[in-house]
């Protein structure tokens, strides 16, 4: 017969099991709702997880605050508003400063949720070094480095670099991905156009300074010089302040500005056709 003692060690043997499978279970339901939370915080942060159209309340809010962020870090600049009103400005930094900083966390951690079979610190890693991780970095330490330094200079780069934040939008735009796609599917015809708009300046600046550099040494006395001349003239913009007065010199010029027009509408009319096709292929995807 079991005794006494054998009875209670079987007994608190049974509790101790029990607890542990209870513990187990709770662990268990515990990371069933951290998995979800961290799913549903990926879908209202990412516009292109979003099951329904358009975007979330919570990346609206986010729009509003870069928005009024860039509108801060622009009137900070006019000292006839700041000064009278720094505390009000300060206080507003702060705020938006913990802001990003909660959202930055946030897409960190749910970016362990990201479509593909990386493992989610692989996941989390590929954000931290995208383009748009990046950028959010950049922009949180813009924001957290007047509380960290007194550097007059270094607080001047920071204050413009918050403006940086209206980059952050891309990331909410459809037309932002329309232009990326139609920059990297004509990114040789783009270069070919660029290739042809060095070889005009240069020849421009060339052509100028054989035709003016006697007569205007100053401004067309080096092929450096003229340079500016040819790349005012080849865009189109005309400045004014520097101009052939020989005929030779004239007749130079008519040909490059006229070839100013051609090479502005070339890089334009690529960007239109890969646009138009981003914008295409969208419309398909919807309607399918």
């Amino acid at each position: 017969m079991p005794t006494v003692s054998d009875i209670r060690t079987n007994h608190l043997s049974l509790q101790i099991r029990s607890g542990v499978s209870t513990l187990s279970q709770n662990s268990k339901k515990a990371d069933a709702v951290l998995s979800n939370m961290r799913l549903s915080t990926y879908q209202e942060l990412e516009p292109t997880a979003r099951v329904g159209r358009g975007l979330s309340c919570t990346n609206y809010c986010i729009i509003f605050a870069v928005l009024f962020g860039a509108l801060l870090a622009i009137l900070e600049t006019e000292p006839t508003l700041y000064d009278p009103f720094r505390g009000l400005f300060e206080v507003a930094e702060g705020v938006l400063t913990i802001l990003f900083s909660v959202e930055y966390a946030a897409r960190l951690w749910s970016a362990a949720d990201a479509p593909g079979d990386a493992s989610s610190l692989a996941k989390r890693g590929r954000f931290f070094i995208s383009l748009a991780g990046l950028l959010d970095l950049v922009v949180l330490l813009a924001a957290w480095a007047p509380f960290f330094t007194a550097n007059l200079a270094l607080l001047r780069i920071v204050r413009l670099a918050r403006i940086a934040r209206l980059a952050k939008l891309g990331r909410f735009s459809r037309a932002a991905e329309h232009l990326h796609y139609a920059v990297t599917t004509r990114a040789y015809e783009l270069l070919l156009a660029v290739s042809l708009a060095l070889i005009l300046l240069v020849a421009g600046a060339t052509a100028l300074y054989w035709a003016e550099g006697t007569v205007q040494p100053d401004k067309f006395g080096s092929i450096p010089r003229a340079l500016w001349w040819s790349a005012v003239t080849l865009t189109t913009i005309g400045y004014g302040d520097v101009s052939p007065v020989t005929p030779l010199g004239k007749f130079i010029a008519v040909l490059v500005a006229v070839a100013g027009i051609g090479l502005v509408a070339l890089p334009t009319g690529i960007l239109a056709s890969g646009f138009s096709e981003a914008v295409q292929r969208d419309r398909k995807a919807d309607n399918q």
